[in-house]
């Protein structure tokens, strides 16, 4: 079950009347921290400080498209839905290139609105790697990843800026990775396979950082 207290929605509307109307859709339905912004500056502001998990995108902020320019500025873990006019095909044409991951057309209505929210954390979730850090439960998602080394007992998970320690085995942690995205290079080595920036003979580079690389995996990447 999503513990609706901790999602994070953002609510991006410059009519005063339809944001005050989502917002009390939200509540309503338990979801306790929202924001809402209702021009782009404000929108920009609260993507960078809020962070919030979803973001509902008026298309035409203040008379333009600057939705969608806005939501190419998101925060890198947000989730997009799209609210656009009902007869606006050409806006929603631009939009879907963006790849969101729904959209709402006005009016709103509250079960459109509340099947896209739970469709779009649905889909965050089948996207992250859950672990227990401490007493604390980390969701990371997987792109987030760039390798995990086996370390006896416990595994090290690397990203971009942290390193997390789990006491579990390697072959457990892939089980819960999808296999076309997660390869092994070694036995004690498991790698997001499009961070992969450079293949030698015995390594590969992953984030400037060489990961060893064994003859019988290294077949799998030629």
């Amino acid at each position: 079950m999503t513990n609706q207290n901790k999602i994070k929605i953002l609510i991006v509307e410059d009519e005063i009347l339809i944001a005050d109307f989502i917002l009390d859709i939200l509540q309503e339905s338990n979801f306790k921290t929202i924001k809402i912004a209702n021009d782009y500056n404000t929108a920009l502001s609260l993507m960078e400080s809020f962070l919030p998990d979803i973001i509902l995108m008026d298309i035409n902020l203040n008379s333009g498209n600057t939705g969608i320019e806005l939501s190419k500025l998101k925060n890198k873990n947000a989730t997009v839905i799209f609210i656009t006019g009902q007869y606006d095909f050409a806006s929603m044409s631009e939009a879907l290139k963006t790849n969101p991951d729904a959209y709402l057309t006005k009016p709103i209505k509250k079960v459109d609105l509340l099947a896209s929210i739970n469709l779009a954390l649905h889909k965050k979730q089948i996207k992250t790697l859950q672990f227990r850090d401490g007493y604390d439960t980390v969701k990371l998602e997987f792109d987030a990843i760039n390798y995990i080394i086996a370390d006896g007992n416990y595994i090290n998970i690397h990203t971009n800026s942290k390193k997390y320690t789990v006491r579990q085995s390697l072959n457990t942690i892939a089980e819960q990775l999808p296999d076309n995205m997660f390869i092994k290079t070694h036995r004690s080595y498991l790698v997001n396979e499009s961070k992969i920036e450079r293949i030698t003979s015995n390594s590969v580079l992953v984030n400037n950082i060489e990961v060893p690389l064994s003859r019988t995996f290294g077949k799998q990447l030629k």
